[in-house]
């Protein structure tokens, strides 16, 4: 009965990556209570897979730098704020050494989004986006924003078995 409940406490975390994704896709916002919530249940998630101190307060300071690095590249103009606040949120969670494949599929997640929004805003392939789904022809727009949470979210659930939370349960790959 407690490992069921130590899962379903730890699987919070990607069912919001993946609504903060779905809502950056369909309306280019991420909403704070997301990244916000991520945050406030890492303690309760900690907790519940036994993490010992010393793993908590590296997640904490691996979370922390991640906030740093987002808030550079939301001044940078590089990501939105939604952006820097999912990033900081999931590295919370992932800790270290997960945060470096997070990282790494993030960048890769991010360029191929890129490269897919590119196609799909292209003279060639643009017409032929159905006019009925608003968010679509959205992402269909030339000149139109990244939702880069989708990249995001990918980037933290591929380090998610890997992160010192799932090592902790037993759960890691």
């Amino acid at each position: 009965m407690i490992q069921a409940a130590q899962t379903l406490i730890v699987l919070t975390f990607p069912i919001l990556l993946i609504v903060a994704a779905l809502r950056d896709l369909t309306s280019y916002t991420i909403p704070n209570r997301l990244s916000f919530g991520l945050a406030g249940l890492f303690p309760v998630a900690a907790l519940a897979a036994g993490l010992p101190p010393s793993l908590i307060g590296l997640n904490l300071a691996v979370g922390l730098a991640a906030l740093v690095a987002g808030m550079v590249m939301f001044a940078l103009r590089w990501i939105g704020g939604g952006d820097a606040k999912l990033f900081a949120a999931a590295a919370l969670w992932l800790g270290w050494p997960a945060m470096l494949t997070d990282i790494a599929v993030t960048g890769l997640a991010g360029g191929a989004l890129a490269v897919m929004l590119l196609a799909l805003r292209s003279a060639h392939i643009r017409p032929f986006v159905p006019v009925g789904a608003t968010w679509l022809g959205r992402l269909a727009e030339p000149g139109e924003n990244v939702p880069y949470g989708v990249a995001i979210a990918a980037g933290a659930l591929a380090a998610f078995p890997a992160s010192s939370l799932m090592q902790a349960l037993g759960h890691g790959l």
